[in-house]
C-alpha cells in the first residue's frame, strides 16, 4: 500500500504561482518501482483529467493545456513529486490530486486526498 499527502494548494491571483508536493509514504517497493508519479485535477461537475506525470526514468508528460506554464520533478530520495504551476490562469477552483501507478505488489493506482486550488481573476 501508498500514502500519498499532498500539499501547498490555495487561492492566488491569475498570474500567480503555487508549488504542490505530494508525499508518499508506505511500501517502499512500491513506490521505488512506481511506473509514474503525477498530478490530476478535477473541477466541479467535470470529470477527472491528467496535469502531468514523471516516469521512474525521468521523462514527463504533461497536458496541452500546461504545457511552457506547469513543471513537474520529483525528489527520490524524499519520495516526493512536486508540481510548480506557474502563469496561473483564472479557472474554475479545482482540486488536485497526487497519483502514483505502481506494479508492485500488483498493478494499481493510488491516489492522494487531493488539494484545492483556485485562481482568482
Amino acid at each position: 500500500q501508498v500514502q500519498l499527502v499532498e500539499s501547498g494548494g490555495g487561492l492566488v491571483q491569475a498570474g500567480g504561482s503555487l508549488r504542490l508536493s505530494c508525499v508518499a509514504s508506505g511500501s517502499i517497493l512500491s513506490i521505488i518501482t512506481a511506473n509514474t508519479m503525477g498530478w490530476y485535477r478535477q473541477a466541479t461537475g467535470k470529470e477527472r483529467e491528467l496535469v502531468a506525470y514523471i516516469t521512474r526514468g525521468g521523462s514527463t508528460n504533461y497536458a496541452d493545456s500546461v504545457k511552457g506554464r506547469f513543471t513537474i520533478s520529483r525528489d527520490n530520495a524524499k519520495n516526493t513529486v512536486y508540481l510548480q504551476m506557474d502563469s496561473l490562469k483564472s479557472e474554475a477552483p479545482a482540486v488536485y490530486y497526487c497519483n502514483v501507478n505502481s506494479p508492485i505488489p500488483r498493478p494499481a493506482d493510488y491516489w492522494g486526498q487531493g488539494t484545492q486550488v483556485t485562481v482568482s481573476s
